[in-house]
């Protein structure tokens, strides 16, 4: 087995604080390594410096002889002027990638969601998509590359079920076992299970190694640190009996059992912080009658005249108090919309017909996806930003108050007096979620809950809303958690219904699946198929043949143009005529390419 990388005693630091210290470990072939760890800890660190984009401050990264590492980084590093044909495929024509099927894959998989309107198809400028958008076409310019080591930071974040879904798979198919190596941070933990043989948990500054992907991972921490309880039982026994000795009297402050003063001593500097600190009890929420929210013949419609579409039509839901919904579909389909309408208020869509129905004590609160409503209060401390909804709520028989349930939410006394416009997409995450549930709803809505989280985090929100007895809608990509926090699953197909999934996630991808597949197939019934002789066949291969030297030479008239323009760039009717001569060599070489791919479907 190849040796891919390898890094011996790494150190970083951040300010006043070590990230990484004296971490030593290895990468071989056939490796699937996932990397968790809470927000701060040094994931995205641990990655830059095993690329070699960040230099450690102590230690050294080594990497095996002619290793082609491939990496996607969170921030974008494609040039914004760049179509996304040249992001992707770079110099290749038409006719070199079409008939590759890795490459075809990879297109279909994560730029078939690009929206023609707004993206203008592969020869859109790069910096005019979305983030979501040049998020694709990062990973796909990366997976369409030749890598043996892949690195990727949160490839999963803007992708949708059926996205990570197509990930997985690609990459499991890509690299068989014992070829290449992958290294993932992601806080999705369905993708860990289905993707990584080990995980790699970074904390307090070490990184801890794992076998198994997220759930052997889960097991084994739980097994760990039930021996350390049991470990720190005895310890705690032994401190109690030294100190219990050290309060005897005067003998015991003589120089002559200080051995044991000493012992003591170093019992208590060795306590450990805590780590695991949030767990929020059941809140209050605000009593929910017999009828919540319900959908009666709705039609929901989008924009006006030519553009308009229709979301929702004649569609009937009842939302009953205690029911928890995880709401999937394709982009597009209407899912925001739909929380939006049932949120209600001056802002939320009317429907063109039907009715939307809200019990008398319904008490909606959604947790959108950009967490604005923080900005109203981004000056506040943390702590004042809570105690502005409520200084205290009660949990159980007592009353807790707002820094304590900080605390509780991982939030350090550091942090509580912190400015909210400065923490972290994560944090400010965590601490509106706190801000909903104090006011004590009755319906809560998540759009996207997971971004920005951590595993640690995400498994505490649900343990949290456990126990939450409230009415909760959830919109998300992340499979875990919708198995996780939701009884059942619905669908938006695209095809203006709300579909009840029994089967749950893996029904959607098989019905998404299926749709794809009756897509194509009329599409293909649109021309009958022809049987192709051997003599089409040879006739078509020269056919390519003319066309490939007709494009070369088109290719070649390009570039001397080019040349031609950035001599004469100061002289702008030049230009200009040379610009337009370009535009239809341009043209005269699509039609062309258009002409070969015809002519390589008869070649076969």
């Amino acid at each position: 087995m190849a040796h891919l990388l390898n890094a011996e005693s790494v150190t970083v630091v951040h300010g006043s604080r070590t990230l990484l210290d004296a971490v030593s470990l290895g990468l071989d072939d056939g490796d699937r390594i996932g990397v968790v760890g809470r927000n701060g800890e040094g994931k995205s660190t641990l990655l830059r410096v095993l690329a070699r984009q960040q230099e450690p401050d102590g230690g050294r990264v080594t990497m095996g002889r002619d290793v082609r590492l491939g990496a996607l980084w969170q921030e974008d590093r494609l040039d914004p002027e760049m179509t996304v044909r040249q992001a992707v495929m770079g110099t290749l024509e038409a006719h070199e990638w079409a008939g590759d099927a890795r490459v075809r894959d990879v297109l279909g998989g994560l730029l078939g969601g690009l929206e023609a309107p707004l993206v203008g198809g592969l020869d859109a400028k790069f910096g005019r998509l979305s983030g979501g958008q040049r998020r694709r076409v990062g990973l796909a310019a990366l997976l369409i590359g030749e890598h043996d080591l892949v690195m990727l930071d949160e490839p999963t974040n803007h992708l949708d079920v059926e996205g990570v879904a197509w990930l997985a798979r690609h990459l499991n198919q890509r690299w068989p076992a014992g070829r290449g190596g992958l290294l993932v941070v992601t806080h999705d933990r369905w993708f860990l299970d289905a993707v990584c043989g080990r995980i790699w948990e970074v904390h307090d500054g070490v990184v801890d190694s794992y076998d198994g992907g997220y759930a052997a991972y889960t097991l084994t921490r739980a097994e760990r640190a039930r021996v350390a309880a049991v470990t720190e039982e005895r310890r705690q026994n032994t401190l109690r009996k030294e100190l219990a000795w050290l309060q005897r009297g005067a003998p015991a402050r003589t120089s002559k059992p200080r051995f044991r003063i000493d012992a003591a001593e170093s019992l208590i500097a060795d306590e450990p912080p805590p780590r695991d600190q949030m767990n929020l009890a059941k809140m209050a929420t605000a009593r929910l009658g017999k009828d919540v929210i319900d959908l009666e013949d709705v039609t929901v419609t989008v924009g006006s005249g030519d553009e308009a579409k229709t979301l929702l039509e004649h569609v009937t839901w009842r939302l009953g108090p205690g029911d928890r919904i995880g709401i999937v579909g394709v982009n597009g389909s209407g899912k925001t919309t739909l929380m939006r309408m049932m949120l209600g208020g001056p802002d939320a869509p009317v429907p063109a017909s039907g009715k939307v129905k809200r019990g008398k004590t319904v008490q909606a609160v959604i947790l959108s996806q950009d967490v604005r409503e923080l900005d109203a209060v981004a000056d506040q401390k943390v702590q004042e930003a809570v105690e502005k909804v409520r200084g205290t709520v009660r949990i159980g028989n007592k009353d807790v108050t707002a820094g304590q349930l900080l605390e509780r939410l991982g939030f350090t006394k550091d942090k509580i007096w912190t400015r909210v416009g400065d923490l972290s997409g994560g944090e400010r995450r965590r601490l509106q979620l706190l801000r909903l549930l104090m006011g004590e709803p009755n319906v809560l809505l998540l759009d996207e809950p997971t971004n920005d989280l951590d595993t640690d985090t995400l498994a505490a929100i649900e343990d949290t809303l456990d126990e939450w007895p409230g009415t909760l809608i959830v919109v998300s990509h992340d499979r875990y958690l919708l198995e996780r926090l939701c009884d059942r699953q619905v669908a938006l197909l695209g095809d203006r219904q709300i579909r009840d999934l029994p089967g749950g996630v893996e029904e959607y991808l098989t019905l998404r699946a299926r749709q794809e597949e009756t897509a194509s197939s009329t599409a293909s019934t649109v021309v009958a198929p022809k049987e192709t002789s051997a003599a089409d066949a040879r006739a078509a291969r020269k056919e390519m043949a003319r066309l490939e030297r007709q494009i070369a030479k088109l290719g070649s008239r390009e570039e001397k143009l080019h040349a031609q323009m950035a001599e004469k760039a100061t002289d702008h009717t030049a230009v200009a005529k040379l610009d337009a001569e370009l535009r239809q060599i341009t043209a005269e070489k699509e039609a062309l390419e258009e002409e070969w791919l015809e002519a390589a479907e008869t070649a076969g």
